[in-house]
């Protein structure tokens, strides 16, 4: 009896999770779907496969609109604030969960306040600051909004990961005679990449998605982002959705191979450092 009962609960699971998997994925296939279909075919047969393959939509964003420049600016300001991210709350975690000092739980406390304070709240005073410095419309001030944004949730991973590494691997770097910077980066970091790649994956897919603050801070037509730049398409009268759907589609596959690939790195990271 108790094993049947298990094999019914196991059942359930599957059960729940292919149902969420459906849900989740069905909006997809629909934006995918469309992407081939023209205006006419949307309408009348949302749901159903295109009539004949159609690449009319995927010719007309890629070579008739600016859809390249917003997916460059994306790439961009998306690679260099998640570099900026892991690179600056690696550090600042580092010496938080290695070198505690006398004030380092106040300065830890200070990182998390920033999990609880959502930066759209200061978004007046923030214009106000980047138009005296020359940063609106810039890539640089989104960049900067972006690593201000994700290191508190970085910093929050990265410092409890890095506390439960063992003291004596450090111990054994300096006995060989490493500097504590051939420690850190020799030693200690490749150990920590999991959490890198779930700080990295973290902030890569909101940035890749913000509308909000280039919508803020970014004017011009040259420098605007995908989730920005998508809005072009959207007529005040008429709207041609199959041109928006395949749009969409783009724009969502550069960040789901990223996704992918760096989940796969963060399984073999967990694998290496269970080895280790």
């Amino acid at each position: 009896m108790a094993e049947r009962g298990e094999r019914a609960k196991n059942a359930l699971i599957q059960l729940l999770l292919a149902a969420n998997a459906v849900v989740m994925l069905y909006p997809l296939l629909v934006m995918l779907l469309s992407a081939f279909k023209s205006n006419g075919e949307i309408f009348a047969n949302p749901f159903a496969l295109p009539a004949a393959p159609n690449l009319d939509n995927l010719r007309h964003i890629w070579g008739e609109t600016n859809f390249v420049g917003y997916l460059a600016n994306s790439l961009m300001v998306t690679t260099a604030s998640v570099g900026g991210i892991v690179v600056f709350a690696t550090m600042a975690a580092y010496a938080l969960a290695r070198y505690p000092f006398r004030f380092s739980a106040a300065v830890f406390l200070f990182f998390l306040s920033g999990l609880m304070v959502p930066l759209k709240l200061a978004i007046i005073p923030l214009f106000i600051e980047f138009d005296v410095l020359h940063l609106v419309d810039t890539r640089l001030g989104l960049v900067l909004i972006y690593i201000a944004m994700g290191l508190p949730s970085a910093v929050f991973i990265m410092t409890g990961f890095l506390r439960t590494l063992p003291g004596e691997l450090e111990e054994s770097g300096r006995i060989e005679g490493a500097s504590e910077a051939r420690i850190m980066l020799s030693i200690m970091l490749p150990l920590a990449r999991p959490a890198m790649i779930i700080a990295a994956i973290q902030n890569a897919v909101p940035i890749w998605n913000d509308f909000f603050f280039p919508l803020v801070f970014i004017t011009s037509d040259a420098r605007k982002t995908l989730p920005q730049g998508l809005t072009v398409f959207m007529g005040e009268y008429n709207t041609d959705w199959g041109v928006l759907f395949a749009g969409l589609t783009l724009s969502a596959l550069p960040i789901t191979l990223v996704y992918i690939a760096l989940s796969r790195q963060f399984i073999a990271g967990m694998t290496q450092g269970a080895v280790k």
